[in-house]
């Protein structure tokens, strides 16, 4: 299938997904391919699996077949696996982050007059059950509630040699974030039971009456009797949703004064378990009187006072799992002051999976699966690209760390049919050591995206229809030893430093005859290779040499490393001069000099009024930011201004200066390389990929405060910034944030002022409204624009938005106008997902309105926002479900969740 057409077929299968029920995916396994349908006792939109999968075999049962005409449509087929131990499905679109509870059924069809096989179904690299169809004769299935970790879920069935392994029905419904809690980012949640109790029908409730199409099997006990009632019964706002269907039965004991249970056995006393148990009341309290209280103890003790809500369901839920028993029992006895007996709506049980397997680097994934989806790959690439090892994807080589997630460090394409231009996600493997993409139909230019790759050793283009000259990227490349460009239709001259390097034997360097007319060996003769000796596709590298030049390059770096770290200075005003020309010839470099370092500025990668910013490299290999200055006049002062400061401030959290040049009218700074660009494009990126999560929001507002506070306070006489916004606050690769830009800074000259007065400077939307009015500055207007920036962080918007009606409103004024709603979710960037803690949010944005208070003296100092900031981060961390944070978290073992703001928590 060629790339456009493929790339359509699953845009085609995913819209219709997408757009049937919104956070539904319903796949019907075993249907031909393009096939669909709408349920007709249900409404759900099921889909063919040809899209989700690319191995197997349809099966369906015959229409004669008395059993198959009894079943729901989706157990009416299946697909089989002969081939492979591992088969798996690739479920999408999901939302990355999200809480999800996953589905897969089970009817087999027997085909081949076996009995049922017994596999195993794992959820990734993890096992979630072993399938094991105890009656033949009957569907199966398993419930599993798990966060996303990727924009897909890989469902896995593996072969334990007992029959082919099969499947009927693959489904996924988004749930809320405040749902199931215990399920994480470390841990996914087995569904056991989920009981409708005392239900009067004996059909499982399901969608259209649970908006979650959760499977409500009915449940009910001799000593039980049934009370119902055919009012609604509303959730609360906190509540887990049980469909009113479900609670408008209960259980109740048939002795009014005895008490309700519900017991089970685990097969392992070391399997994990939370309970969900739902209550509802049917009659309604005169509030003189209490009406129905009961305990809800758990295997004798533990118990919980509850006084269920009228018409409105509570939920008591295990916050700490039970385990290390066999035999469980859960009891309701009412209180002495109970007029009623207990009651009991539903309850659900789930089994906790503990998720023990370091997934392969998502961006890796991302990268690898990008590339499947853009060529059409018929490859049964499935699941994690490297893991378990035996698994690992053909054509792939993966690390191996057990500190770090395994990494792709080659990839092999050779024949694969590839066409069209070589794609930029086979740029977003990072750490690809050899790329082969040879006897293929790529045709175009060499992409310039290949230079980023710096661990690229071994790369094979050969045999393609490549056109263009070599670029000279590929010289730079100090760990380039084997590059295949032949059969191509390259022209032009081989940059000579590919050829010193094939003379010296550190490059197996293939290209065609073409590229090398001139018949001399002369050394500035980037043709002269041709009619050298040594053929360049016939060099042998000299190991040694090779080996000598990387341990000495290794002990450099090591010395280099360890004699550039700046020392901590604080500034001292006789230091800083305001006028004339200033003293930095150890760092000064010729204009020159600046065109080599940017490759004659080849490659921009930012602009300001200050200049055009361009990415350079050092002669040592360092990546820098070289800030050209353009010609007006107030960039000149902003420049010696900004250099004069840069050579004194020396902070982690400060962007740092290397050199700069005064060439004439040619004068630049430069300064250290931030990868991940600036704050603001970071936080408008639509990729899913550079996506901020909260822990990372929280630790750039913590650094910029931190930078912030070595200016106010580390500096003596301090230091205002003035222009503190999203711009100009950078991040490297590691995403660790730096303040920039220092042009306008102004220095408090006497410390005994509390502010001077001063033309104002700044940015739209981050000017300190006193400072803007009265002119008057100090380091509170820093803070104000700061609480501005931890505004972006939290809302993910600019600090001017656009209005539906093209009307612009600054960020502080937007959120205040929503913060009297009282649901922080409503500020809160969409695109975090809601995976955030609530406390930690709610701090937050308590720090940044405190910030942007309209006067000075009625926000913090920004040592105390550090503080705060710090705090918050904690709160995040503690209660991050993403990490083992069990130690600073003090919970009680039961949560009620109920509407009422008093609701009594008592435990006996």
């Amino acid at each position: 299938m060629a790339m456009a057409e493929h790339l359509f077929f699953l845009f085609a299968i995913f819209a219709a997904v997408a757009l049937a029920q919104p956070g539904f995916i319903s796949i019907d396994c075993g249907i031909p391919v393009g096939s669909n349908y709408t349920d007709s006792e249900t409404g759900i939109f099921y889909t063919s699996d040809a899209g989700f999968v690319q191995s197997g075999e349809n099966r369906e049962f015959p229409s004669s077949n008395l059993v198959a005409s009894s079943l729901k449509r989706q157990y009416r087929s299946m697909r089989s696996f002969p081939d492979g131990e591992r088969n798996c499905y690739t479920v999408r679109p999901i939302q990355k982050r999200s809480k999800y509870f996953v589905r897969a059924s089970f009817m087999y069809v027997d085909y081949d007059k076996q009995k049922a096989p017994e596999f195993d179904l794992y959820v990734g690299i993890n096992l979630w059950t072993r399938v094991s169809l105890a009656n033949a004769s009957l569907p199966f299935w398993t419930e599993i509630v798990l966060v996303a970790t990727m924009n897909f879920i890989p469902v896995c069935l593996v072969s334990t040699g007992s029959g082919e392994p099969f499947i009927s029905a693959v489904e996924a419904r988004l749930l809320k974030d405040s749902m199931y809690e215990a399920a994480t980012h470390n841990q996914s949640l087995l569904a056991e039971w989920l009981y409708d109790a005392a239900s009067t029908s004996e059909q499982i409730i399901r969608y259209p009456d649970d908006d979650y199409d959760r499977f409500w099997l009915p449940y009910t006990d001799p000593s039980w009797a049934s009370i119902n009632t055919s009012l609604t019964v509303e959730n609360s706002y906190l509540g887990f949703e049980p469909p009113s269907a479900v609670m408008r039965t209960a259980a109740t004991p048939m002795n009014a004064n005895g008490s309700l249970y519900f017991n089970w056995t685990a097969n392992d006393p070391n399997t994990e378990f939370h309970i969900f148990r739902h209550f509802a009341d049917f009659q309604k309290s005169n509030g003189s009187t209490t009406l129905r209280e009961f305990y809800c103890c758990n295997n004798g003790d533990s118990c919980f006072a509850l006084e269920p809500d009228y018409l409105v369901a509570s939920t008591i839920y295990t916050t700490s799992p039970m385990t290390g028993v066999r035999d469980y029992s859960i009891s309701f006895s009412k209180t002495e002051k109970s007029i009623l007996p207990p009651i009991l709506n539903a309850f659900e049980i789930y089994a906790v999976l503990t998720l023990n397997e370091t997934a392969t680097d998502e961006k890796d994934v991302y990268a690898i699966m990008s590339i499947k989806d853009i060529y059409g790959l018929e490859k049964n690439w499935m699941a994690d690209p490297c893991l378990p090892n035996k698994y690992m994807w053909d054509g792939l080589t993966c690390s191996y760390d057990d500190d770090n997630p395994p990494r792709i460090i080659s990839l092999n394409l050779s024949s694969s049919g590839l066409s069209g231009k070589i794609d930029a996600s086979i740029g977003n493997l990072k750490l690809i050591q050899s790329l082969d993409l040879s006897k293929n139909n790529i045709e175009g230019p060499i992409p310039p995206f290949l230079a980023t790759l710096t661990s690229l050793a071994h790369l094979d283009l050969s045999q393609n229809n490549l056109m263009g000259t070599v670029p000279q990227f590929l010289a730079a490349s100090i760990y380039l030893s084997y590059l295949n460009l032949s059969h191509n239709q390259l022209s032009g001259s081989v940059p000579i430093s590919l050829v010193d390097k094939s003379r010296t034997g550190s490059l197996t360097l293939s290209v065609d005859p073409n590229l090398c007319n001139p018949p001399s060996c002369n050394a500035t003769d980037p043709c002269a290779l041709k009619s050298c000796k040594k053929s360049p596709s016939v060099v042998v590298p000299v190991v040694v040499v090779v080996a000598i030049a990387t341990v000495a390059i290794g002990i450099a770096v090591l010395i280099w490393f360890k004699c550039r770290r700046p020392r901590a200075a604080r500034p001292n005003p006789q230091n800083i001069q305001r006028e004339g020309s200033f003293n930095l010839e150890t760092r000064r470099l010729s204009y020159d000099e600046m065109v080599t370092v940017t490759n004659n500025f080849q490659r921009v990668i930012g602009k300001g009024a200050f200049g055009t910013v361009y990415h350079g490299q050092m002669k040592d290999g360092t990546e820098v930011a070289v800030k050209m200055l353009s010609q007006h006049a107030h960039a000149s002062i902003e420049f010696q201004t900004e250099a004069q400061l840069l050579m004194t401030l020396h902070h982690r959290h400060l962007v740092r200066f290397i050199g700069y040049c005064a060439d004439g009218d040619k004068k630049a700074l430069i300064l250290e390389y931030m990868a991940k660009g600036n704050l603001g494009e970071l936080l408008a990126a639509q990729d899913e990929m550079e996506t901020l999560s909260w822990d990372q929001r929280l630790r750039i507002g913590l650094a910029v405060s931190q930078g912030l506070e070595y200016l106010h306070v580390g500096c003596k006489p301090p230091i205002i910034h003035r222009d503190v916004k999203a711009a100009n606050i950078l991040l490297n690769e590691n995403l660790e944030a730096k303040l920039a830009d220092f042009g306008i800074c102004k220095i408090f000259t006497d410390e005994i002022y509390a502010h001077i007065s001063t033309q104002v400077k700044g940015t739209h939307g981050y000017l300190d409204p006193e400072y803007l009015s009265s002119s008057n500055l100090n380091e509170k207007s820093d803070v104000y624009s700061f609480g501005v920036v931890l505004l972006e962080l939290i809302t993910g918007r600019p600090a001017i938005i656009q209005t539906m009606d093209s009307q612009k409103i600054g960020l502080v004024k937007w959120v205040s106008s929503l913060i009297s709603g009282g649901d922080v979710r409503n500020i809160m960037d969409p695109k975090l997902q809601a995976d955030y803690d609530i406390t930690s949010a709610w701090k937050a944005l308590d720090i940044s309105i405190s910030c942007t208070q309209p006067k000075s003296v009625q926000r913090p100092s920004i040592s105390s926002v550090v503080a705060e900031l710090k705090n918050c981060l904690e709160v995040e961390r503690c209660t991050d479900r993403s990490s083992d944070s069990t130690a600073c978290i003090v919970n009680p073992f039961e949560v009620i969740v109920s509407p009422k703001p008093g609701q009594r928590l008592v435990q006996s």
